[in-house]
């Protein structure tokens, strides 16, 4: 049976592509670091983290990055940069996916973090 974590990763390269989103990579490491998806958007380099949950009983999902996560990210995200030799714009998303009555729900914050 495919984890909620992992559906929810598949739930949100599926929103981002029906967005128009180009999907570079998924789960990308650096270290002890990992970005869930690595994107491109009208030339932005995006990063995002995705955040599932079974229920929204200990908060909304997006509540969930921590700033030490944030931090991680950012760091991956620089060496993914250098590796890359990325030139241009970046931003860093986030994907919230939550179970509502048997359906999951999705909602996608640009810019969430830097």
């Amino acid at each position: 049976m495919q984890s909620f974590g992992k559906k929810g990763e598949d739930i949100a390269v599926a929103l981002l592509r029906i967005k128009g989103y180009l999907i570079i990579a998924r789960n990308f490491r650096c270290k002890k670091s990992e970005i869930d998806i690595i994107c491109q958007y009208k030339g932005i380099l995006i990063f995002v983290e995705v955040k599932s949950r079974s229920s929204k009983a200990f908060g909304e999902p997006e509540d969930f990055v921590s700033n030490t996560q944030k931090n991680a990210i950012i760091r991956a995200a620089e060496s993914y940069i250098i590796e890359n030799d990325w030139q241009g714009d970046i931003r860093f998303d986030i994907v919230a996916v939550y179970k509502k009555d048997e359906q999951e729900e999705v909602r996608h914050f640009e810019d969430a973090f830097y």
